[in-house]
Parts: C-alpha cells; structure tokens; sequence
C-alpha cells in the first residue's frame, strides 16, 4: 500500500506545477502587451452637424471653431442625390469624420446641431440622429449636444411676396 499512497501524492503535485507554469506564462503575456495610455490632456473639439432633408454635413473645428479639422458630407458616399440625407449617408460621413479627428489626437467633442432655420423648417433633417450615434460609436467622449438652429425674432417673411409664389 505504501507504493499506491507514494503514486496517488505524486499525481497533484504534478497537475499543481502545471497550473502554475500556465498561468506564469499567461501574466507573462499579458505583461508583454503594451497597455493603452493617453498621453497629456484630452483635446476636445466641436462637431457641427447642418441636416437638412437634402443633404447631411458634418464639419469638425477645434474648440474656438477657427480651425477645421475634418469634414464630410453625406453626398460624397452615395451615388444618388435622392439619398444625400438618408441616416446612411450620415453615418458613413460621421465615421469618416471620426477617423480624421482620431488621427489628429482628438479624444472628445461637444456637438451641435443645426436645422436649416430661418424661414425654412426647424426640424433637423433624418440624417441628425444617425450622425450623433455613429459619432458617439466613435469612441470620444460627449460632452454636451447643442440645437443651434437660427430661428428669426422678428418674424422674417418668406420670399414671395403678398400673393404667394404663382405658378
């Protein structure tokens, strides 16, 4: 019996040093990768969206809004002009804004909406909400949404005169 007792504790140490030259060689691993750190301050920058029911532009400036750092526009990735302000349209442009804006250093963005305004709708386009969510997909941080659409205070005429346009 004694040969039986002898083999039966030999066993687990051996299965023990095997658990242990596993998981060494798991931290090792994770050692060896190089972890993702964000150097120096964040940069943000303001993401002005113009959604119309034409066309979705997505232009990218720096806080003071001197300095462009990228823009798109819903046209360039569609064929047709019928879907120039669909929700696709403005999601490929907002990604493609997002990575311009990733390799320029940006980390986050406050975003502002606009409608056309004025005289026309208040409403922002279809492509408004896509964009917002396909930026925010991007991986920056948000820092507040803004609506700025222009809406007249002195209740400014629409063009065509007493009668209306005729036709």
């Amino acid at each position: 019996m004694s040969e039986t007792e002898a083999k039966i504790e030999e066993v687990p140490v051996e299965e023990e040093e095997t658990v242990k030259e596993v998981k060494s060689e798991a931290e090792v691993e994770a050692k060896a990768q190089p972890e993702t750190k964000k150097e120096g301050p964040d940069k943000w920058g303001i993401a002005h969206i113009y959604s119309s029911y034409n066309n979705t532009i997505i232009h990218m400036t720096d806080l003071t809004g001197a300095e462009t750092v990228a823009i798109s526009s819903g046209g360039i990735h569609v064929n047709a002009d019928r879907y120039e302000s669909s929700p696709f349209a403005a999601m490929k442009a907002a990604n493609a804004v997002v990575e311009s804006a990733r390799t320029k250093g940006f980390t986050g963005f406050h975003i502002r909406v606009r409608a056309v305004g004025g005289v026309g709708s208040r409403v922002p386009g279809p492509g408004a909400q896509a964009a917002i969510r396909a930026l925010a997909r991007g991986g920056f941080k948000i820092g507040r949404i803004d609506d700025v659409t222009p809406i007249p205070h002195d209740t400014t005429r629409k063009k065509g005169g007493k009668r209306g346009r005729r036709v």
